[in-house]
């Protein structure tokens, strides 16, 4: 399985750099059998019902991007040079992060982004570093607010800066468990209109927790996909959320996790046998075509990158001829491609 089978061609003016407002104004491709409909996120209430579950992914992004100073010592004296910084994940002391310039920074030394926030570099690595900040809980939380901006993808941050809107277009409705440095953008459509009309129609829900990493946005380099080790992220499913799907299953409903996220979380709680059990623990699972689904029967996922292992993944569940003919129409439709862009309802055939 050739990385080159992933490819197409995506022109640039498709990439959505701003959400449609309201959320559920954003198109909506519904991809059932050998079926594609043009409809839109509200049309979702119409297509779902009663035993239907929606597992939603509830992690919350961090303002992960920080611009400080540090001191720097130069022949006319120290000076006061720029150092931009973008948190990844948590480490077992501080945060591991990447770092503009890096190569000029030095183990101990200190970053300051506010009279509320620094850090010290505690650890240099070939390709980022650790940083221990010197507040933790709540007060890095409140101090990291302050400073701090979204991480919005780098397909995004190469057309425009983060401004104030991403604080609430780049977060769900629902966040809860701060963590993500990305955010599980399928649930970005959501709003209160929507859930509404969803629990109307008798619709679930249940909530997981995947901490979506910078990771995500990692470029496929083996040509030989099944070669490509995945890179780990943090999730739960509490006992409440397993026992919500484990029931819906047992009562002939469809799960349907929202986002590829939730998707690799419940897959990675599930048994062979598709119980799911609960989860509290870092996931690697990598899916590509000839993956044997467990527990889910249908996905929300936006639209995604050439070449990556999310598109790898849809292209496990629909099969990868199919997958290349519903993005073909997405192009020449012109759907919105990537984290602000437009979403999909992806539902195989029954075998």
């Amino acid at each position: 399985m050739r990385l080159e089978d992933f490819d197409f061609h995506l022109p640039e003016g498709l990439i959505a750099t701003r959400p449609a407002r309201p959320r559920s104004a954003a198109r909506l491709l519904l991809a059932q059998g050998d079926v594609i409909r043009d409809l839109h996120v509200a049309d979702l209430a119409e297509l779902l019902g009663p035993g239907d579950l929606l597992v939603l992914n509830d992690t919350k992004v961090i303002p992960a991007r920080l611009t400080g100073t540090r001191r720097r010592a130069t022949p006319q004296g120290d000076a006061v040079a720029k150092v931009e910084i973008t948190l990844l994940e948590p480490a077992a002391d501080g945060w591991n992060a990447l770092a503009k310039p890096l190569r000029k920074l030095k183990q101990g030394e200190v970053i300051r982004f506010s009279d509320a926030l620094s850090a010290e570099v505690a650890e240099i690595g070939e390709a980022g570093l650790r940083l221990r900040f010197d507040t933790t809980g709540e007060a890095f939380d409140a101090a990291l607010a302050q400073v701090g901006a979204m991480p919005l993808p780098p397909y995004i941050a190469a057309l425009r800066a983060p401004d104030e809107a991403d604080r609430t277009d780049y977060q769900t409705v629902w966040a809860r468990h701060s963590g993500a440095v990305a955010a599980p953008t399928a649930s970005l459509h959501f709003d209160e209109p929507l859930l509404a009309a969803l629990r109307a129609r008798g619709v679930r829900f249940a909530h997981v927790t995947l901490h979506v990493g910078a990771g995500t946005f990692l470029p496929v380099k083996v040509e030989d996909v099944t070669t490509h080790k995945m890179h780990g992220e943090w999730g739960e499913v509490t006992a409440e959320a397993a026992a919500a799907i484990n029931a819906a299953r047992a009562a002939g409903g469809r799960v349907i996790p929202v986002g590829t996220t939730a998707l690799r979380l419940i897959e990675s709680a599930a048994t062979p046998e598709g119980l799911v059990r609960p989860f509290r623990d870092v996931t690697e699972i990598f899916i590509y075509p000839g993956y044997r689904f467990r527990v889910t029967d249908a996905l929300m996922t936006n639209f995604h990158l050439p070449k990556s292992t999310l598109l790898m993944l849809v292209s496990a569940l629909m099969g990868q001829d199919r997958i290349r003919s519903i993005y073909r129409h997405a192009v020449e439709s012109g759907y919105r491609f990537f984290s602000y862009g437009d979403a999909s309802l992806l539902i195989p055939s029954r075998e």
